[in-house]
């Protein structure tokens, strides 16, 4: 078995990574060696060194990546070889002195509760498609999850007695996300008919498209994009933004954070605390308001 494809079972099997992450990592992994074989006619990867990764950086740069997208690749290479240093395959990390790039974060608009009430009430629930739509957006705005975990929702993942939902996360963790009751209402709803139309499906993922089949990413961005566009003139419109109008309306309404953090999945609570920035304007108002010293 060669360092790649060892590599790529280690972060599987061991570090459980999502087959999401480990097709991106070995999508980096191609790039990156098909670089060393054009530039250097290279295909031993543990016989690169550091210069040869600056070269690619620029090479990178070149083709117009940003410096978030450059610094995820690198990311990549620094568990990679990290992965053989461990193993004893190289003696030194290439990339020991890397830094990483200086990146503008971007910043997520998210959606207004109006904007979301108006792209809702389009769908037409009369029809099975309709009401396909309107759970996926349901789901995504009520529940703050990814959309790979949308995408692989079980029907044996809902709890119809407790109202809640077992999310299969990153890296394979589970946890449970409750539903609210009319959410679980319009499941049943949706479910009574998936079983009626699609009898012949052989898979229990919970939301399919018109053909009965799994829906897919690509599938999950047009419809987001199909309801919203007529509502809302933001330009990024994409289940993440779902996903941060879900946390960023949670906090306005006044949730704990750490209830948040659960829901979202996050390991940390500095990643949920990232929506917070979005509350900051209405901060520093109310803090001009009622401060003594500000009104003098």
């Amino acid at each position: 078995m060669d360092n790649v494809a060892a590599f790529l079972r280690y972060i599987t099997a061991e570090k459980n990574y999502s087959a999401h992450t480990r097709r991106a990592y070995q999508k980096d992994l191609d790039d990156f060696m098909q670089h060393c074989f054009t530039s250097y006619q290279l295909k031993d990867l543990t016989k690169v060194h550091y210069a040869m990764v600056r070269d690619y950086i620029v090479a990178l740069s070149k083709k117009g990546l940003t410096a978030r997208s450059m610094n995820r690749k690198c990311a990549t290479l620094n568990s990679f070889y990290a992965y053989l240093r461990t193993i004893d395959a190289i003696e030194t990390h290439p990339l020991t002195q890397h830094k990483s790039l200086k990146a503008t974060k971007s910043f997520i608009v998210p959606f207004s509760e109006l904007e979301v009430d108006q792209a809702l009430k389009q769908i037409d629930r009369s029809t099975f498609e309709g009401l396909r739509d309107a759970m996926v957006l349901e789901l995504l705005y009520t529940t703050g999850m990814r959309q790979a975990e949308l995408i692989g929702l079980q029907v044996s993942d809902i709890d119809w007695s407790q109202n809640q939902l077992r999310v299969l996360g990153k890296r394979n963790k589970q946890r449970l996300v409750p539903l609210l009751p009319s959410i679980t209402n319009a499941l049943k709803s949706y479910c009574d008919q998936r079983n009626a139309i699609h009898k012949a499906t052989t898979h229990s993922f919970l939301l399919v498209t018109d053909k009965g089949k799994k829906i897919y990413p690509s599938f999950v961005y047009r419809l987001i994009k199909l309801y919203f566009s007529g509502v809302s003139s933001k330009i990024r419109t994409s289940p993440h933004v779902l996903r941060h109008s879900f946390a960023t309306h949670m906090l306005d309404a006044g949730a704990d954070i750490n209830v948040v953090k659960e829901i979202l999945g996050h390991e940390s609570l500095a990643a949920t605390q990232e929506y917070t920035k979005v509350q900051l304007p209405k901060v520093q108002d109310a803090y001009c308001a009622a401060h003594p010293r500000a009104k003098k």
